[in-house]
């Protein structure tokens, strides 16, 4: 487990996109790409959202990938409403 602390901002964005790549099987992926564009479903978002709670220690509902499909987008949510509680 990754301490939180140490990810904010670019860093966080930086872990949440190489997640999308690594479970999306897409290296041209970047922090705007749309989870959906790029082949996301239901089984993805699932392992999208336990790798980061393994790597983060906290919750990321499975929803949140669905309503912030890109990574940016992802990861200014999980550190506004998760990480920095």
């Amino acid at each position: 487990m990754t301490s939180t602390a140490q990810l904010t901002g670019p860093a966080l964005t930086d872990l949440v996109v190489t997640v999308y790549r690594e479970t999306l099987g897409v290296a041209e992926l970047d922090e705007n790409s749309d989870f959906y564009e790029w082949g996301g479903d239901s089984l993805s978002a699932f392992r999208i959202t336990a790798r980061l709670e393994e790597t983060l220690g906290v919750e990321v509902p499975v929803a949140l990938v669905f309503a912030y499909p890109s990574p940016a987008d992802l990861s200014s949510v999980v550190e506004s409403d998760l990480v920095q509680v």
